[in-house]
């Protein structure tokens, strides 16, 4: 079994930004979430999440986000560890 770390951009749509997303991810799939960086306005959410755990149970958590209409891309990894 594979642990990896895998780091998203998420995007929501306006319809989403008050539902607890997040937590639901954390409770429902084998991963731990850690935000990384946020803006939320009323149009629209960006969260920067970093997921740990196997990568079939973050694959299947990113299936998830994506049906709920949240556009899933990853992050570009040669910024600045901060």
């Amino acid at each position: 079994m594979s642990q990896q770390v895998t780091r998203l951009w998420l995007m929501y749509p306006a319809r989403l930004i008050t539902r607890p997303v997040i937590y639901e991810l954390a409770k429902d799939f084998a991963v731990v979430t850690n935000v990384r960086q946020a803006s939320v306005t009323e149009e629209i959410g960006l969260v920067s999440l970093e997921l740990d755990g196997e990568r079939k149970e973050i694959q299947r958590a990113i299936a998830w986000l994506e049906e709920l209409g949240i556009k899933v891309e990853p992050v570009e990894m040669n910024t600045i560890e901060g």
